[in-house]
């Protein structure tokens, strides 16, 4: 059997299919290379975005706005002051960019004082983002931060 330019065309586009195909093998079964959306429900969180937006908006006109700071117990809520704790309702959520298993979310509950604790049992150091959607009465807020825990 000779070996002319036909036959190296030949075995050149096999290499080149071969190499192909055991790179996309191996993104599919390698979990190294799983790569999630950011949520499971993302297109219906993109349909109420300008929502969010109205909300954040509403709350940054607000005098006291919502505070996030870390203590000693975690990580410390403080909710505005001119406002009746027990009229204020709504969610914590804390979205964990590295590992979408260590999201978790937390109802509002405030009965006397403005202040909400998520414990350092829930959280592991390092990058967190906290949205606060709460409401007061009928009117609707969200507070939106980056913090390092």
């Amino acid at each position: 059997m000779k070996f002319n330019w036909g036959t190296g065309i030949i075995i050149a586009f096999v290499c080149f299919i071969s190499f192909i195909m055991f790179f996309v093998v191996n993104m599919n079964i390698n979990k190294k290379y799983d790569h999630d959306l950011v949520t499971e429900d993302y297109y219906k969180q993109e349909l109420e975005y300008q929502n969010d937006i109205n909300k954040e908006s509403k709350a940054k006109n607000l005098v006291n706005n919502v505070t996030v700071e870390k203590n000693e117990k975690g990580l410390l809520i403080v909710f505005p002051e001119d406002f009746e704790a027990k009229d204020i309702s709504g969610k914590v959520i804390l979205y964990r960019p590295s590992n979408k298993h260590l999201d978790f979310e937390m109802p509002i509950s405030l009965i006397n004082d403005h202040n909400l604790i998520v414990p350092n049992e829930l959280l592991l150091s390092g990058r967190w983002n906290i949205k606060i959607d709460w409401t007061y009465k009928e009117d609707k807020y969200m507070f939106k931060k980056l913090i390092v825990f």
